[in-house]
């Protein structure tokens, strides 16, 4: 599945992707029911993602946002709208380049335990090609 792209600079692809088709900038990804549990996102350092995750179709609720590398995509604003739709920002590091894990987790209101990872967002951090 490919996230849904509202801003023609953000793009799904692989880690390998060529350098002029990653998300620079500012970029949106939408993830609704139906769609894969797993994504991958080139992007240029310095670049903000909206990650919007519409209400879900079975009993669970998205709980939460994480980054497996904090320094290099830093995961704020996590809010849930009344009609169940969360959002979160991602801030890409300015100068560095690497790989990230961003995962969302959801679990069913009334149920005890942890929260399960629903979603992951495979971030690539790729910098410019400087000219010599």
């Amino acid at each position: 599945m490919s996230p849904t792209r509202e801003s023609p600079s953000a793009s799904a692809t692989g880690p390998s992707a060529a350098p002029g088709s990653c998300a620079a900038g500012h970029a949106k990804v939408t993830v609704g029911p139906g769609d894969a549990v797993e994504q991958q996102l080139c992007v240029r350092p310095g670049t903000v993602l909206s990650l919007v995750l519409r209400p879900r179709t079975d009993d669970k609720r998205w709980t939460a946002v994480r980054s497996s590398a904090p320094a290099l995509v830093l995961a704020s604003g996590w809010r849930v709208d009344a009609d169940g739709t969360s959002r979160a920002s991602l801030r890409c590091a300015g100068t560095r380049a690497g790989a990230a894990e961003v995962t969302a987790s959801a679990k069913a209101p009334d149920v005890a335990g942890a929260a399960r990872v629903a979603f992951t967002l495979h971030v690539s951090v790729v910098p410019y090609t400087t000219q010599g």
